[in-house]
């Protein structure tokens, strides 16, 4: 009896002391690492890596301890993984997502368990208005941002008419919204195509030479977007019809798409040459740690992840109880962002400049991305005033 009063006696006062902090950061890192289009989740645990490396593989003298959870480029996996990582491994952090249907289907378990999540890609419009969360924050963008910056360009060309393409799904909706909210020509036809399967873009192509459309606009990105270039080449519409696009070539599908990709024009919030001393060690490093691979926006956005991360943890001397603290830090974006400095909206969205993006060839025939100029300055997404947050 006295044994199990003693028992007792020593169970209340533990549960009487004050929570301490944890011994080490842990986050949960959602990507697809399977599949045709793991080459873009490797390469955000690249750089997720290589920021780490950076820290000195710790965050306010604590360790940091990295899950990877492969989402299969499918929301109800996507989901899974996202529950296993706060209900089991109870992560402090949990970043990553590519794809906007993934993100969505995983944002309530997060939310209701208040784990900061951070999107280093996907950027669904739902994110940016009525689902904003105090503990949600994007290192990218909302994703009608990039293509209206393309719209922008279009108007500053001269184009008086488009055809559109892209996949059927959040992004792709929101993409081809993205370009018709600043567009000020017509918009002779629209296309959705079956994603992520359909690789043949025969009939949508025809239909686009077919509608007397004076240009193109099409987001597809990954394999889908090598896939449709050289199709647009092969069929000879590229010597008639020109065309514009966003996340459609990158340094990822680049080599592949090789020729194909000269005189596409491409709107993008970070490209590999912007001068700051942070990217260029970004850039330099990467080659460095991984050979033969060339870094990119998806892993500059992961990259800043890990620095926005670090922000809070140091804000808040390691104690991650303090969870006002750490949004309140994360706010400011307090950090040598890879793409310069910016600013967040109300939504934790990026308020920040969009660069026109070039493919140039150098004296060796290297293909490569170079920015050309600034379309827009401290860009803020037309979704924010529908977040409650203030």
């Amino acid at each position: 009896m006295k044994k199990a009063f003693w028992l007792a006696g020593a169970m209340a006062l533990a549960l009487a002391q004050p929570a301490t902090a944890a011994d080490s950061v842990k986050i949960g890192f959602v990507s697809t690492f399977s599949g045709p289009t793991a080459v873009i989740g490797n390469d955000m645990r690249n750089s997720f890596e290589l920021a780490l490396d950076h820290l000195g593989r710790k965050i306010d003298g604590k360790p940091v301890e990295v899950i990877y959870e492969d989402d299969q480029q499918k929301p109800d996996v996507g989901k899974q993984k996202t529950e296993k990582l706060v209900q089991s491994d109870k992560v402090d952090f949990i970043v990553g997502y590519i794809w906007s249907n993934v993100l969505l289907a995983s944002l309530k378990t997060a939310v209701d368990s208040k784990t900061f999540l951070i999107s280093a890609n996907a950027g669904p419009s739902q994110l940016a208005g009525e689902l904003c969360s105090p503990y949600v924050f994007s290192t990218s963008w909302q994703n009608d941002q990039t293509p209206a910056a393309m719209g922008l360009y279009m108007n500053q060309k001269g184009v008086k008419s488009v055809f559109l393409i892209g996949p059927n799904y959040a992004a792709g909706k929101d993409m081809l919204a993205g370009v018709k909210s600043t567009f000020k020509g017509e918009v002779v036809g629209e296309e959705y195509t079956v994603w992520p399967s359909q690789l043949d873009f025969s009939a949508e192509l025809t239909k686009a030479r077919n509608s007397t459309a004076e240009s193109i606009f099409v987001f597809y990105p990954g394999a889908a977007g090598v896939q449709f270039l050289n199709q647009y080449a092969q069929a000879g519409i590229k010597a008639q019809i020109p065309l514009y696009t966003a996340f459609t070539v990158d340094e990822l599908s680049l080599p592949l798409q090789k020729d194909n990709a000269i005189g596409i024009p491409g709107a993008q919030e970070w490209v590999n040459d912007l001068p700051n001393a942070e990217n260029k060690k970004f850039v330099e490093d990467y080659h460095k740690k991984y050979p033969g691979l060339r870094p990119t926006y998806y892993g500059a956005q992961a990259y800043d992840a890990a620095q926005l991360i670090n922000s809070a943890v140091v804000a808040v001397k390691g104690d991650l109880t303090k969870k006002d603290a750490m949004k309140a830090e994360m706010e400011k974006a307090n950090f040598k962002s890879l793409r310069g400095p910016f600013k967040y909206g109300n939504n934790h969205i990026p308020i920040q400049n969009f660069y026109l993006q070039d493919v140039v060839k150098d004296a060796d025939g290297q293909l490569s991305l170079k920015t050309v100029a600034t379309i827009v300055k401290d860009d803020q997404d037309k979704f924010h005033d529908k977040c409650s947050m203030k």
